[in-house]
């Protein structure tokens, strides 16, 4: 029997298209269950800012009557600007081992790409760069995190015979951290502090950072301009952020570095893990789901690194030391024994010169196909 693909279109189908994956990895016990009211609202135009520079579509993928897969195609307009080329992503792409399935998922981007005057389709990718993004390629038997996609060993496979190459592969690695901070990253943390006159944000609770949210993410927008992918997150956007995620922040674990005139010129986001708390909680916060992420607050020994940036005009001076210090001894603090660095480009060298001071395991990579379009 042929391939049945559905445009989503009304809620049912949406919800369809959400909660396919849920029944795809049942029992997976590396994949980490997004949020569905979080996912639920990032696919709607009328609740994700990101649709005031971005157009797309759903679909479902159904064979023999049943539901086989489903695949997003999304025009991020500000990043085609940015880039000079008029490009197509695919996302959320997820297809049971089967080669007429996942074609027809594609077939139907390309088609779509192709009707929009398209040079070229890429993925995955979200709307933005804060979306979770890059097929995994290596690290399938390593436990995901909430800020990345887990996919299965077939699905780079079934792309690459369809034509798609490697566009941009990120790296990730499992750190572990050590009760005695380096002499050499206390002391330039220290020198760098007196020599710019710079200190950190002392917050004891999440109310603490929001007169300073819209400085973290403008350092954000300017630290991240080169980055594969990113395009500057707008006001609406960063309202959004801030509502939807600075409530669950964990004071310590947010490092915010303040220059003489108080104005934020270095952070970092970090974050007890929340993977296997978001794994019981299977997509829900209610009743139950709030319970096992407030614990995992609390009781854990293991940490994800999120988001760490440094304004362009403080780089290269030092300022990282000041950031890894204080998490050092937040970690010593909390008994935290691994931590995630999540995704980073693997070019990106001055990031993974970091990790020289912790023991590290390059644990996962994943990619960014694209395919020219004749």
């Amino acid at each position: 029997m042929s391939v049945l693909i559905k445009e989503v279109v009304e809620k049912g189908d949406l919800k369809k298209f959400i909660k396919f994956p849920f029944k795809l990895y049942a029992g997976n016990k590396y994949w980490v269950p997004p949020l569905f009211m979080d996912e639920f609202n990032n696919f709607r135009k009328d609740k994700n800012p990101a649709f005031d520079f971005c157009e797309a579509k759903y679909w479902l993928a159904y064979k023999d009557g049943k539901l086989a897969g489903r695949i997003a195609a999304i025009i991020n307009n500000s990043f085609n600007q940015k880039v000079n080329r008029n490009l197509v992503r695919f996302g959320y792409i997820d297809f049971v081992d089967d080669e007429e399935v996942s074609a027809e998922l594609i077939k139907t981007v390309e088609k779509w790409a192709k009707e929009k005057n398209a040079e070229a389709v890429h993925g995955p990718l979200g709307f933005t760069d804060m979306d979770p993004e890059g097929m995994l390629v290596e690290g399938f038997d390593e436990l995901g995190t909430i800020a990345t996609i887990y996919n299965y060993p077939y699905y780079s496979n079934h792309i690459e015979k369809l034509g798609y190459t490697k566009d941009n592969d990120w790296i990730e690695f499992l750190l572990n951290p050590t009760n005695e901070i380096p002499e050499k990253i206390e002391r330039i943390s220290e020198v760098v502090k007196q020599r710019y006159k710079l200190r950190l944000l002392k917050a004891k609770s999440s109310k603490d950072f929001l007169p300073y949210a819209h400085e973290i993410f403008d350092v954000l927008n300017s630290a991240y301009s080169n980055i594969y992918g990113f395009v500057p997150l707008t006001s609406k956007q960063i309202d959004l952020y801030v509502k939807q995620y600075f409530g669950f922040i964990k004071p310590e674990f947010v490092p915010v570095v303040l220059d003489e005139n108080n104005k934020v010129i270095a952070f970092g986001i970090t974050m007890p893990s929340m993977s296997r708390a978001f794994q019981k909680a299977k997509g829900r916060i209610l009743p139950f789901g709030i319970i096992h992420i407030l614990r995992a607050m609390n009781k854990t020994d293991r940490a994800d690194l999120y988001l760490t940036g440094v304004r362009p005009d403080y780089q290269d001076k030092g300022v990282n030391a000041i950031l890894i210090c204080h998490m050092n001894k937040v970690f010593a603090k909390y008994k935290i024994r691994v931590v995630e660095s999540n995704p980073e480009m693997e070019t990106n060298s001055k990031v993974q010169a970091q990790w020289r001071f912790y023991g590290k395991r390059q644990h996962r990579r994943r990619r960014c196909y694209i395919k020219e379009l004749k």
